[in-house]
């Protein structure tokens, strides 16, 4: 039985656990921090459907090409919440944008990692909601509209890298009020889980305990308060919040 690492709520340590199909069920009736512990590296435009969609407008002012190297952003600890967390929807917006994303949590140091060994640096694998207001900005997203309270679910474990056959080709949907608005693969990746990895580690050391997302797929729904948001990865996991008025759910509220 594949075995996974989670934290729940007002427990010091992380604990590994045997997860299976029923696995989702028993995490309902539990409440989860956060699996995530060190920094958390989204990546922008990673998914060839969203450059189709771009289409010319990559090859004038001020971006005149397709991107030649990942392009990151952070998203701080703030915006960490767990499995069933309430996300706080700003008072002064109307909807949030959802990100379902694959996030690949590094195992050791990864420094100049050559693209065939990358896996090798991998922990295991999380279901991430990378959350942000609805903005324009491509190449430099403004900090308030992707880092504010609560803007990154995860959970609600980290899979271990054994129990995912191939991080590349992995169905991934995302569910509102249980219709389901999207779904993709890892397949349509512009960088593989590899070859991201290897970028990334040729500029940066990444840690034990960061995670890296490896992007989000076109046309991300959007979503209101009171709407219920389920993220199904499949081998690694279902992630389920509902969007909350800030001013009355605070952070990370149940």
């Amino acid at each position: 039985m594949p075995k996974a690492l989670g934290k729940i709520n007002g427990r010091m340590q992380v604990e590994e656990m045997e997860v299976d199909e029923n696995s989702l069920e028993k995490a309902s009736k539990v409440e989860w921090d956060t699996p995530l512990s060190g920094m958390v590296y989204g990546t922008l435009l990673n998914y060839q459907g969203t450059l189709d969609q771009m289409g010319d407008t990559l090859h004038h002012p001020p971006y005149q090409s397709p991107p030649k190297a990942p392009i990151l952003y952070i998203k701080p600890r703030n915006t960490f919440i767990g499995h069933q967390a309430a996300i706080p929807l700003p008072d002064d917006v109307e909807e949030l944008e959802t990100g379902a994303c694959l996030g690949v949590v590094i195992g050791r140091e990864a420094k100049w990692v050559e693209e065939e060994r990358a896996l090798d640096y991998v922990l295991g694998y999380t279901v991430v909601n990378d959350i942000s207001v609805p903005h324009s900005s491509v190449f430099r997203p403004a900090v308030k509209d992707k880092s504010r309270d609560g803007f990154c679910p995860a959970g609600p474990w980290i899979m271990e890298k054994g129990a995912v056959t191939n991080p590349d080709d992995l169905t991934i949907q995302v569910f509102v009020n249980g219709e389901k608005k999207q779904e993709n693969n890892t397949s349509n990746l512009v960088r593989s889980v590899s070859r991201l990895l290897a970028e990334v580690s040729g500029f940066m050391t990444l840690d034990q305990g960061d995670t890296l997302l490896v992007g989000i797929p076109e046309n991300p729904p959007h979503v209101k308060a009171g709407d219920h948001i389920r993220i199904h990865i499949e081998q690694v996991g279902t992630l389920e919040n509902v969007v909350r008025r800030e001013s009355m759910s605070g952070r990370g509220s149940q």
